[in-house]
């Protein structure tokens, strides 16, 4: 299976499997604030086109990564938020680090600097996923956004590209 698992842009076609799987992480409540995915213009509005990547078997979605922009700034410009969700039934196969070895690689195509991630500190599967790929632990934000009543916090992360020269 491992090698016929193809890391490929995502396709408008894709949303509907895409959707899905964002949908099965925000049910976890431990993946996102969102409390459901967005309708495809939304979604399609508020991440960058040229760093949106699934991972492929056959026609099947077992995850995807994209990245939103922190700031409509100028200044910001190489500095975008991650999203990377894996499928329930992939989990634990290794699909998140393809397609996050693959989205850094994207991002640094395209002239991103930093890439950040803000994480429930509960999702120790994606910390440990991020610091893989060099990303630091920044800090943690306390009581940053409130989930179902509850104060939740955050820890953010981030990673500096070493091949633009920062």
């Amino acid at each position: 299976m491992e090698n016929s698992i193809l890391i490929d842009k995502m396709l408008v076609e894709d949303w509907k499997q895409v959707r899905e799987i964002y949908s099965e992480g925000i049910a976890t409540g431990n993946a996102t604030f969102q409390k459901e995915a967005p309708p495809w213009k939304e979604w399609d509005k508020s991440h960058k086109l040229e760093c949106r990547i699934v991972a492929r078997l056959e026609d099947k979605i077992l995850g995807w990564a994209a990245l939103s922009p922190v700031s409509s700034r100028s200044v910001y410009a190489g500095v975008a938020e991650v999203s990377i969700y894996v499928s329930q039934s992939s989990k634990g196969k290794g699909i998140g680090s393809k397609l996050l070895k693959a989205l850094i690689e994207s991002s640094e195509q395209n002239g991103y600097w930093t890439l950040q991630s803000g994480i429930f500190p509960e999702n120790v599967p994606s910390l440990k996923l991020h610091k893989k790929y060099g990303f630091r632990e920044v800090g943690r934000r306390e009581r940053i956004g409130q989930m179902d009543g509850m104060w939740r916090d955050t820890i953010l992360l981030e990673r500096r590209s070493k091949k633009i020269g920062v």
